[in-house]
C-alpha cells in the first residue's frame, strides 16, 4: 500500500513538472510572439518617419526653387529696365552732342556735350532757380535768314556760357532776354530752344513746356522744331500726362522717320510703358 502511494506520489509530480515546463514554453512563446510584433511596429514606424522626413525635404526644395525661379524673373526684369534706361541716355548723349555740334560749327560758342546731356537728362534743380513764365512769342512768324549781327552773338554766347557752367538761372535770363530783344534773329529758335533746356534741367516742366510750343508755334519750320517737339512730349512724361505724352512723341516718330529725334522718341515711348507698367 506504501509502495502504491510513492508511485502515485512520483507521478504527481512528474505530471506538475510537465505542466510547468508547458506552462512555461507557453509564456516564452507569448512573450517572444510580443516582442516580435513591436518590434515589427517600430520598425514600420521609423520607416514612415522617413518618408515623412524626405517628402519634407523635398517639399522644401521645390519651394526654394519655385522661389529662385521668381527672383530669376525679377532680376531679368530689372535688367531689361536698365538696359533700356542706358540705350535711352546713350541715344539722348549723341543727339545732344550731333546738334551741339551743329552749333559749335554756326554760331560759335556753345555749352560742353555733358552739361548739354546733364539738362537733358533732367538733373536735380539748382537752389533759387526761377521759375518765372517763359517769355512771350514775338510777333514774327520766322527768323531772318542772314547772319546775326555782333551785339546778337554775343548775347547768345553770354547765355551760352551760363548755360555751360550749369548756371541755369542766369541762362534762362538770357536766353529770355534774346528772345524779347532779337525776335527776328536767326539765332532765336536756338534761343528758345536752350531757354526751354534751362528750365527742363530743372524740373520746371510746365514752364519748359510752354517755351517748346512757343517755339514751335513761332519758328515751325525751324532746324530746332523736330527737337521741340520731342522735348513737349518729354515734359508731358515728366509730368505723368502719359497719353498726351505718348501722342506726342508718335507724332515725332511718324513726322522725322528715321531721324535721331524719332529713335528717342521710340526709346522714350518704351520708357512710359515700363512705367506705367511697374505702377
Amino acid at each position: 500500500m506504501m509502495f502504491g502511494s510513492s508511485r502515485l506520489r512520483k507521478a504527481l509530480g512528474i505530471t506538475a513538472a510537465i505542466a510547468s515546463a508547458i506552462v512555461a514554453v507557453s509564456v516564452n512563446a507569448q512573450t517572444l510572439s510580443l516582442s516580435q510584433r513591436v518590434e515589427r511596429l517600430e520598425q514600420q514606424q521609423a520607416q514612415q518617419q522617413s518618408q515623412n522626413s524626405g517628402v519634407g525635404v523635398v517639399n522644401q526644395v521645390q519651394d526654394l526653387q519655385a522661389q529662385l525661379q521668381q527672383m530669376q524673373g525679377q532680376i531679368e526684369d530689372l535688367q531689361h529696365q536698365v538696359q533700356q534706361l542706358q540705350q535711352q541716355n546713350k541715344d539722348q548723349y549723341l543727339d545732344l552732342d550731333s546738334r551741339i555740334g551743329k552749333l559749335e560749327g554756326r554760331n560759335g560758342g556753345a555749352p560742353s556735350p555733358a552739361g548739354s546731356a546733364a539738362s537733358s537728362a533732367g538733373s536735380a534743380a539748382s537752389p533759387g532757380v526761377a521759375t518765372s513764365t517763359p517769355a512771350p512769342a514775338p510777333a514774327a512768324s520766322a527768323a531772318q535768314s542772314g547772319p546775326p549781327n555782333p551785339d546778337e552773338q554775343s548775347a547768345y554766347n553770354s547765355a551760352f556760357k551760363s548755360l555751360q557752367g550749369g548756371n541755369y538761372v542766369e541762362a534762362s535770363r538770357g536766353f529770355r532776354a534774346f528772345t524779347q530783344k532779337y525776335p527776328q534773329s536767326a539765332l532765336a529758335p536756338n534761343a528758345y530752344y536752350w531757354l526751354g533746356e534751362s528750365y527742363y534741367v530743372t524740373q520746371n516742366y510746365q514752364v519748359a513746356l510752354d517755351t517748346f510750343q512757343n517755339l514751335l508755334k513761332t519758328y515751325p519750320g525751324s532746324e530746332k522744331a523736330p527737337d521741340a517737339l520731342l522735348k513737349v512730349g518729354y515734359c508731358q512724361a515728366e509730368m505723368k500726362n502719359y497719353a498726351a505724352a505718348q501722342a506726342t512723341l508718335k507724332s515725332v516718330i511718324k513726322k522725322y522717320p528715321g531721324t535721331t529725334v524719332a529713335r528717342l522718341a521710340q526709346s522714350r515711348l518704351k520708357s512710359i510703358k515700363l512705367q506705367q507698367a511697374s505702377q
